[in-house]
């Protein structure tokens, strides 16, 4: 068992965040992690309060989170209110200023984690009050920004521990396996924060055409793009783009966005049908650079008992090397 800081502030057997990733990390999954000895955090998404009461719901009694969207949330918050009834362990503010909710969810008696891109993020989040920084690699599936997690992840430490000695750090970004985790812990980080491992997982949300073409993928299959975005009408600010799956759709329309703007009345639908489809080729497909050493969908307890045992080989390994 590795024992960290985050194990201890979060009061969790393992060091070992799941991604609250929109439409995938439903309650099942969540209430999967945190029985599995980790943290499993329900993605808020872009808002939809009824699907998140569902999701709480499914997840029952396990103590779990939620993450949340936040320029997103920040147009609807009464619904960051309504969540914190359900009295989540932890709430994971990502993609915008969180200072608007940092009372409210430390008064509910939440963890306050905040997803950071960059060192401004992570100085707001500081100012802020957060509990936990996940630092964010670019190699993360999903919505992210341009540092690199093997970077990233020491400069943020570095600044931790002279400017909030008492702020837990976690790592974000291409972390599938006991190597990832190990390396992580190795650069500072006190934990991580997964998502596409998990996003291939058989509780996750996830239609099995996209499991199937992760599952095909290797490293290079992706791509960082507005093109998802600019299609399904979502402001997102030009920093952060989506890693995606390459395909017939980012091929067509990436790097042409604004033809894409113009052509919404009929591509936006297309788009929608595809997404419900499961059609891997003409609609996003979110996972990120990790899907080349990941080989099966699995159960999410025997994900996490292995990447947490290969760690300790890992790590055991290294020492022996060192003697």
């Amino acid at each position: 068992m590795i024992s960290t800081r985050l194990t201890e502030k979060l009061g969790i057997k393992h060091p070992i965040i799941s991604a609250p990733m929109a439409f995938a990390a439903g309650g099942a999954l969540a209430s999967a992690v945190t029985r599995g000895g980790g943290l499993g955090l329900i993605g808020g998404g872009y808002g939809d309060a009824e699907w998140l009461a569902e999701q709480f719901d499914t997840a029952g009694d396990a103590p779990v989170g939620v993450g949340f969207i936040t320029w997103s949330v920040q147009r609807s918050p009464e619904l960051v209110t309504e969540t914190l009834r359900r009295r989540p362990a932890a709430v994971m503010l990502s993609f915008g200023d969180p200072r608007a909710f940092a009372d409210e969810i430390h008064a509910a008696g939440a963890t306050l984690i905040c997803q950071c891109q960059n060192l401004d993020h992570v100085r707001n989040a500081v100012t802020t009050g957060a509990d936990v920084i996940v630092a964010q690699g670019s190699e993360a599936g999903g919505h992210g920004a341009l540092r690199g997690t093997l970077s990233l992840v020491p400069e943020v430490a570095d600044f931790l521990r002279r400017e909030s000695p008492d702020t837990v750090l976690a790592a974000a970004g291409g972390i599938a396996d006991g190597r990832g985790l190990a390396a992580a812990l190795t650069l500072g980080a006190d934990g991580v924060l997964m998502g596409t491992r998990l996003w291939a997982s058989t509780e996750a949300q996830v239609h099995p055409s996209h499991h199937d073409a992760m599952l095909a993928a290797d490293g290079d299959g992706t791509i960082r793009t507005r093109a998802c975005d600019v299609v399904r009408g979502l402001p997102w600010s030009t920093d952060f783009t989506a890693r995606i799956r390459r395909n017939t759709f980012t091929e067509r329309w990436h790097g042409h966005e604004d033809e894409l703007a113009e052509s919404i009345s009929t591509a936006g639908p297309d788009y929608g049908d595809a997404w419900a489809a499961g059609d891997i080729d003409n609609a996003g497909v979110f996972f990120g650079e990790a899907a080349g050493i990941i080989h099966e969908i699995e159960q999410a307890v025997m994900i996490i008992d292995r990447i947490v045992s290969q760690a300790e080989d890992v790590l055991r390994t290294s020492a022996a090397r060192c003697n």
